[in-house]
């Protein structure tokens, strides 16, 4: 029987943020040979712009891992030191598309973890784009690369459930745990020659609508107080704590502070007047199409996140101020 203590597999680990990290921690701690981390080359970052290495470098190098960092994953001294390796299994968790190059390399194929019940949310944003459509349930799903992004063949795909007020940080940082499991398992059935594919399409089920999962840009960000608070509600929750939803409010002077929003409780209340402000010492809403999303937690240009409660004590929203 095989088992990672006296395996000879060769793994290549790829990925950036903090959602890959326990993934390449799990497979460490299980005994297997992860002879190189690929991630992103360090970045400014902080008020200094000093450059600052990505959570999977950072981990990487605690493991005592070699690390590479390419600005470009087609650059021939790159794959030249990919190819010198000698992997036979590349891992893939929350990094850039690969080319067909470096993919295709390892004898057993490079597999990717997704954060999403594929073939469904499909791209760059699926925790947050999930909880902004009102999703009640999403998952992870590992399946191997191909040419076209999230279209491989499924190996494993398991289910999460999203509570009705969860924010995709809270979901991420559930299914960053779950999903570091299910590469642990994929590793697993790849190595002993037990895994088991199946198409995307075979999890479509008949009349099923599929979703994008595209980048999420500004205009994705606003909250449009002429829409139903429920609609308004999976926004802020699908957006915080990063990058977050927000409101501008005109200021008598003409100009526009912004508003940002990680928290709010929908109340709905029938036809209202909406894009109404109202503040009563303690509580911040705001009325939309069908009642009023009540503003629990914000942040001001130039101040800390706080509760509406903790911000009306020391600030106060000009009376002539309005929603745009």
């Amino acid at each position: 029987m095989i088992t990672p203590e006296n395996s000879a597999l060769r793994i290549v680990f790829m990925g950036t943020p903090a959602f890959a990290v326990p993934s390449l921690k799990i497979l460490v701690s299980n005994g297997y040979n992860v002879v190189a981390v690929v991630t992103a080359p360090d970045r400014p970052a902080g008020r200094g712009l000093k450059p600052a290495p990505s959570d999977v470098k950072n981990a990487a190098l605690e493991l005592g891992l070699k690390v590479l960092q390419p600005e470009k994953l087609k650059d021939p001294v790159f794959l030249d030191e990919i190819r010198s390796l000698n992997a036979d299994l590349q891992v893939v968790v929350a990094f850039r598309m690969l080319p067909e190059a470096l993919w295709s390399m390892p004898r057993l194929g490079t597999f990717n973890l997704h954060g999403s019940l594929l073939p469904q949310y499909r791209g760059a944003a699926p925790i947050q784009r999930a909880i902004m459509n009102g999703e009640k349930r999403t998952g992870v799903t590992t399946f191997f690369l191909q040419h076209e992004i999230d279209t491989g063949n499924i190996i494993h795909r398991e289910e999460v459930e999203i509570g009705p007020d969860e924010t995709a940080g809270e979901l991420h940082d559930r299914m960053m745990m779950i999903g570091c499991g299910l590469v642990l398992k994929t590793v697993r059935e790849i190595e002993a020659g037990k895994v088991v594919i199946r198409p995307q399409s075979s999890f479509v089920r008949e009349g099923e609508v599929l979703h994008s999962a595209a980048k999420i840009f500004r205009e994705d960000m606003r909250l449009d107080f002429s829409r139903p608070v429920d609609e308004l509600h999976n926004l802020v929750r699908g957006l915080s704590p990063y990058p977050s939803a927000f409101f501008e409010l005109e200021q008598p002077d003409g100009s526009r502070t912004q508003v940002k929003v990680f928290r709010s409780r929908p109340e709905t209340a029938g036809t209202v007047l909406t894009h109404e402000l109202i503040c009563d010492g303690k509580s911040i809403k705001v009325s939309a199409s069908d009642g009023f999303l009540h503003v629990l937690e914000l942040q001001l240009p130039g101040k800390k996140r706080m509760s509406a409660e903790e911000l009306l004590r020391g600030y106060r929203f000009p009376d002539s101020a309005r929603i745009v």
